[in-house]
């Protein structure tokens, strides 16, 4: 009985505080010592109960709670009812046998689906699987998501200037604005290649994705003529200042069509956000995802990703539902209208 008492003590600091290891790794020792007073009665973490003011991790999880008593019954042989005593902390605890299902079937679906879309976070993975009949509380996804560590590896950002954000104006209608950019990419062999962009600002559709080596002003010019022969004309045109959009060819171009050119400032890409903020997308799931060993591959790639993206890819800024599906209600409420 007296050595029950002793190991019962071991398992207690002065003033009530606990030196079992709560912080997910054993030690295996126990050392009590005295708080020490220099000079004053009152020290700066007087308010701490810790003999040495040190600050551990508190046990708030009741598989921490678990861990701790069966390293005392272990470590010190002494029974569950005493550790639980030692510890304060309620047998029921301890002794619970979770009862909840594993959902076996529901995180094959979701592992599927994230290997299948790699870039996608839990709210786009919750919105596939609810395309595909699996309802679920996105709080209960997010749980079972993060416990198979799906969690999408975040890359590396950049200093964000400081000072006051406006946000852009958003078009009220379809073709009322374009806007264009370039991107680039290698092929395994080490030549370059780049991506002309177009995008409409309104139904955030990606109009156009031209990959090729060489993208002269000329062939920008024609380019835009096809998808306006497919879509329509656009009242206003945005784009950077890179000489493609700057070159006569452009500027012939937009006299013959009477379309206005929009250039942003130099280096202001955010007043370009719309193109930008899709070009995020498509080099993050696309360009970045894909090795190319040819152009060809490179453009069959781009060409599925882009139909990918119209037409099955939820958009958070629609609503969640596919830009092809906003354009189209927005025609129907035209003509509704």
């Amino acid at each position: 009985q007296d050595k029950g008492d002793l190991r019962l003590r071991k398992l207690r600091c002065l003033h009530g505080t606990l030196l079992v290891p709560c912080s997910g790794y054993i030690t295996g020792k126990f050392q009590l010592r005295s708080v020490q007073f220099s000079g004053s009665t009152s020290r700066a973490d007087a308010r701490q109960r810790d003999p040495e003011g040190c600050r551990r991790k508190k046990m708030v999880t009741p598989d921490a709670k678990r861990k701790a008593v069966a390293h005392a019954c272990t470590v010190h042989a002494v029974s569950q009812r005493r550790a639980c005593l030692a510890l304060t902390i309620d047998r029921s605890t301890v002794r619970y046998t979770s009862t909840r299902p594993d959902d076996a079937l529901l995180r094959e679906a979701m592992k599927a689906m994230a290997g299948e879309r790699r870039r996608f976070g839990y709210r786009r993975i919750h919105i596939m699987l609810d395309r595909q009949g699996i309802v679920m509380n996105q709080k209960k996804l997010r749980r079972l998501y993060r416990e198979e560590k799906l969690q999408v590896r975040r890359r590396g950002g950049r200093k964000r200037a400081l000072g006051t954000r406006r946000p852009m104006l958003v078009p009220d209608r379809a073709n009322a604005r374009w806007s264009l950019d370039f991107l680039s990419d290698t092929i395994t062999d080490g030549r370059r290649f780049r991506v002309l962009a177009i995008v409409d600002d309104y139904t955030c559709e990606c109009l156009a994705l031209v990959a090729d080596t060489s993208l002269s002003g000329l062939r920008v010019a024609r380019e835009l003529d096809d998808v306006i022969r497919l879509r329509g004309r656009p009242e206003t045109v945005v784009s950077d200042n890179g000489t493609e959009f700057t070159s006569m060819a452009i500027l012939r171009w937009c006299q013959e069509t009477g379309v206005e050119w929009h250039y942003i400032a130099p280096g202001k890409p955010t007043q370009n956000a719309f193109v930008e903020s899709f070009n995020g997308r498509f080099r993050d799931e696309c360009l970045n995802d894909t090795l190319f060993s040819t152009l060809a591959e490179a453009r069959s790639a781009i060409t599925s990703w882009k139909e990918d993206y119209n037409r099955h890819r939820p958009h958070s800024a629609l609503g969640n539902i596919t830009p092809a599906a906003f354009a189209l209600k927005s025609t129907l409420e035209k003509q509704a209208a």
